[in-house]
């Protein structure tokens, strides 16, 4: 059973890099090119899992969730792991797939998110993060407080991003643009050449999330998608061999892994790319920080910003925020005021430029 954890991680990983779908272009493009596209194709992703997950609550395969809002850890955690993205060039998936590319910046990203991950959940930090996170207030979910049904928010969350989708595929400019001819054709050429545009596969990937809950909680672990705790057990694994460190969720990012590196090579788009000491500098800063921040808010942008919020707690949509404005002051930091070769490289190199609606 564990294997499934596997196939549905490479079958996201090949969906993202099929589709450069990254959060932290999502926030950034915000703020550089004032673009909320992604944005909006990362809630249309929050609101398919919503759906689904209320499907799942309500004939009880999955749990409501229960654990009351560790306030203080969640806003420092989040608001770190924001600004650390934006100097790992990459999110907690986005560096995955990136690694599956052949980045060399986003191995040296992940090993760093691992091992400071590792030392904040079983390491030397653990009773540092067991402290931060102790202090809670009793909240937990948005419905709760209101004494609503979740499918009043899934509703509403539904409509409001179906409008923003409408809104953005009627506002996009129809670009002709120049492309090679194509060297496959049918099925073949649309997994292996052409770009996944982005609101499709962000109902893909809400659909992925929703069938990981079953495939999770049939192993005995009561989760959906995650990567930071996955990834700090496998850097611990690495470091103690214990094989009940290895569940469901390290397979699914050996799959995530796995899955782009199929893409990348059937795509033509895989190659060794190594970083100025500039980038890798910054690679194993962000990645530290994402490990800190992280473990800190309980999640990443995909444990907090997507099943998190698809579940209405606090915890997820004030991670939301909060990684959103750190990835905003990131962005101001590191990139708008940077050199202008950085800002140069941030524009051209964009995933934005390549997907397709």
């Amino acid at each position: 059973m564990l294997l499934t954890g596997l196939l549905l991680g490479a079958a996201l990983g090949y969906a993202l890099q099929r589709s450069r779908f990254c959060v932290t272009t999502a926030f950034r493009d915000v703020f550089v090119a004032r673009s909320t596209r992604w944005l909006t194709a990362f809630l249309l992703v929050i609101a398919v899992h919503a759906l689904g997950l209320a499907i799942l609550q309500t004939a009880g395969v999955v749990p409501a969730p229960s654990e009351p809002l560790a306030l203080p850890a969640t806003a420092v955690g989040a608001l770190i792991f924001g600004v650390a993205i934006v100097l790992a060039a990459g999110c907690a998936t986005g560096t995955y797939f990136r690694a599956g590319e052949g980045l060399v910046g986003s191995w040296i990203a992940l090993a760093a998110y691992a091992v400071s991950a590792g030392a904040m959940k079983y390491g030397p930090l653990a009773e540092l993060t067991g402290w931060a996170r102790s202090a809670t207030v009793p909240a937990t979910t948005i419905h709760g407080t209101l004494g609503l049904s979740p499918w009043v928010l899934v509703v509403v969350l539904g409509a409001g991003v179906a409008l923003l989708v409408h809104r953005n595929v009627s506002a996009a400019p129809r670009l002709a643009v120049a492309t090679l001819p194509p060297r496959r054709t049918g099925l073949a050429h649309l997994l292996a050449e052409r770009s996944w545009g982005a609101y499709p596969t962000a109902v893909g990937i809400g659909v992925l999330a929703t069938i990981a809950w079953p495939l999770s909680i049939a192993t005995g672990r009561e989760s959906g998608l995650g990567i930071t705790t996955p990834s700090a057990n496998l850097a611990t694994y690495l470091v103690t061999a214990d094989p009940q460190l290895v569940d469901w969720g390290v397979f699914l990012v050996l799959g995530i892994l796995l899955g782009s590196f199929v893409a990348a090579k059937a795509s033509g788009e895989f190659r060794v790319r190594v970083p100025d000491a500039t980038q890798a500098t910054r690679s194993v800063v962000g990645g530290v920080g994402m490990g800190v921040g992280a473990s800190l808010a309980g999640g990443c942008t995909i444990g907090n910003a997507m099943v998190e919020t698809a579940q209405f707690t606090y915890q997820g949509w004030l991670s939301f925020a909060l990684m959103l404005l750190g990835a905003g002051l990131g962005t101001r930091w590191f990139v708008l005021h940077g050199p202008r070769t950085a800002a140069r490289t941030v524009a051209t190199t964009s995933p934005t430029t390549t997907a397709t609606a």
